[in-house]
């Protein structure tokens, strides 16, 4: 059963700043080497991790630092170390979805839109290619995320699944309960999580 129906922040009147600078993740040659600098560099510990990608946190945020070693590197801006993508926290599912909307209405739209498990998330280029993630925690606390990470969930599916965020906009706006919106569905039959993927 939905709830009342509810509104987006009104574009006019709210600020959609994000809350918090979230994490940097970084394109890196060796994921062990990686793994090994940073955790001694920011005596962090392992959130995450799997034979492609590493979460690391030094504090309470479920990853501060994402090192990613991709089997397939389709482009050629991404055949290099470096920076994959910088994200940024929005402090309610309202207010990520409402800047999604201020944002295509400049004409700024996602070109990839993916429930994670933990978080919410819809990526964007700058002019320049670097790419922004601008999410929203689906949990409250790091713990919950690392019950998440320890149910094999996301061993199982590291990657999530896509959404079309008109589509989630207008089941929030409709009343649909939190957590339905929010909770990662499986992936589509026959689809892995590299299926989910868009670079």
């Amino acid at each position: 059963m939905n709830d009342p129906k509810r509104a987006l922040p009104d574009l006019a009147s709210s600020e959609l700043r994000p809350v918090k600078l979230a994490h940097v993740v970084l394109r890196v040659a060796e994921l062990a080497r990686s793994r090994a600098w940073y955790l001694a560099v920011l005596q962090a510990r392992v959130a995450f991790e799997n034979e492609m990608l590493c979460f690391l946190s030094y504090d309470d945020e479920h990853h501060r630092i994402g090192l990613i070693a991709r089997p397939d590197l389709g482009r050629e801006a991404d055949a290099n170390t470096g920076l994959e993508h910088i994200a940024f926290t929005y402090g309610s599912l309202a207010a990520l979805l409402a800047n999604h909307r201020r944002l295509a209405a400049l004409g700024i739209v996602p070109y990839w839109c993916i429930n994670h498990g933990p978080t919410i998330s819809m990526y964007y280029r700058d002019p320049d290619g670097h790419r922004l993630e601008l999410q929203h925690d689906v949990f409250e606390t790091a713990a919950e995320v690392d019950a998440f990470f320890a149910g094999g969930a996301y061993a199982e599916n590291f990657m999530g699944v896509v959404f079309d965020p008109a589509d989630l906009a207008a089941r929030f706006e409709a009343g649909e309960p939190l957590a339905s919106l929010t909770a990662r569905p499986g992936l589509p039959v026959g689809k892995g999580p590299w299926d989910m993927f868009v670079p």
